[in-house]
Formats: C-alpha cells, structure tokens, sequence
C-alpha cells in the first residue's frame, strides 16, 4: 500500500472534520492492514464540545458527535473505496474526550497487498485470553476473537459472539443508544483498569476504543500501545 494514498485518505479526512465540526483535527494518521482501514485521530474537540464537556454534558456531546460523525463517514466511505479499490462492509468509531483522540476502523471486503513488517509480535494466543477474561467480567466471553496487528503500536481485535439475552432483549424493545452509552463506559472501564498488558504487549496501553455493531453481534476495539 503506498504511503501516498494514505496520506490523501488523511487529507481528505481531515478537511471533512473542519467543514463539519469547523475544527480540523491536529494530526490524522490512515493505515491498512489486511482488511483493517484505521484512521487515529488526535486534537480534535470543537470549542463548543469543550464547553458542554466542562459542564458535564459529555453524553450529550457523544450523542451529538456521533450524529456528525457518520454524516462524515458516508462521504469518507466512497473515497476509501475508489482510493483503495475495495468495497466497506463495516464501520466502527470511538472517541476519548480525556485524551482529545478518536479512531476510525473500516472492515474491508478482502485483503490488501503490500508488505507489512511489524518490529514487534505479542503472544496472540494470550492477548486473546486475556480480551476474553476482562470481556467475561462485564458480559460473556466472546464466541470468536480476531487479532490484527495493525502496527507496532496498534492493535485491532474483533470480538463475535458479545451479547447477553438481556441486551438482545433491550435493542429489541429500542434502547440501543442506553446500551450503547452504558457499555461504551463500562467496558472501557475495565479494560484499562483490569487489563493485564505488560506481560503480553511489554509496554502500557495508552489507549482503548471500542464501538459493536450490535445487529451482527460484533465489537471492533483498538490498543494504541506507548512506544518503548
């Protein structure tokens, strides 16, 4: 994959956020792996955002934010398509106020080429366990467990199979956004707080995001992993 795409798919995506939020983002990074898109995004909260979060109005700013966001992403979708020649079958995004960042996860129809050399491997079969265990305490193991290394410092993990009857039973009667918020700040909760990633990664994880497409059944999240 040349870097030069890429880069234009950032550029685009950057330009996209000022028109919409008029504020671009202070960096935006796009990369590809197999059939991950990821864009990671850093500075980026709109001056309005940071008053109503200050007031604590942060729900209010998800909920919001999340309405323009895949406003956003309809338009970003057909030009990572013609620019890497596939088709989107999913979307995922999630934001970190603390941290002013947010990701973009796009799963591909098939794989891209290239060579994609990471200076790093984890234990994949004990990131797993541990993706389950912490999954477990919140709700239920996952059925399946997918692990991209997308770059030395970015991890993507795909979990099918994450819902509990209850849950079902509430998206079903229409509260998907109050399960969507709830889970949203729970499951982060745990995994920064209980994960044990030291022994898999060596180094911190600075931060998770996590989005689910609850009628698949199914979560993306990313690990942005410190730096040594």
């Amino acid at each position: 994959m040349e870097q030069e795409v890429l880069n234009s798919i950032s550029s685009y995506l950057s330009k996209l956020l000022r028109k919409n939020f008029g504020k671009g983002p202070q960096s935006c990074q796009s990369i590809v792996y197999k059939r991950i898109f990821v864009a990671y995004i850093r500075g980026f909260i709109s001056p309005m955002e940071e008053v109503l979060m200050e007031q604590g109005q942060s729900v209010q700013v998800e909920r919001a934010r999340s309405v323009i966001i895949n406003h956003v992403l309809d338009q970003l979708k057909g030009v990572v398509e013609v620019s890497l020649k596939c088709e989107i079958e999913e979307r995922y995004h999630d934001w970190n106020f603390p941290n002013n960042s947010g990701m973009i996860i796009f799963k591909l129809d098939q794989e891209m080429s290239g060579d994609h050399h990471l200076p790093q491997q984890v234990n994949v079969e004990e990131l797993e366990k541990e993706v389950a265990r912490i999954s477990l305490l919140v709700q239920k193991a996952p059925d399946i467990i997918n692990i991209y290394p997308v770059s030395s410092t970015l991890y993507v993990i795909e979990r099918k199979g994450i819902l509990i009857p209850i849950e079902k039973a509430l998206i079903a009667k229409g509260f998907e956004e109050e399960l969507r918020v709830t889970k949203d700040e729970l499951e982060k909760k745990y995994f920064h707080r209980y994960g044990k990633y030291e022994q898999i990664f060596f180094r911190d994880v600075k931060e998770v995001f996590i989005d689910w497409c609850f009628k698949e059944d199914k979560s993306l999240m990313g690990f942005i992993i410190n730096e040594k």
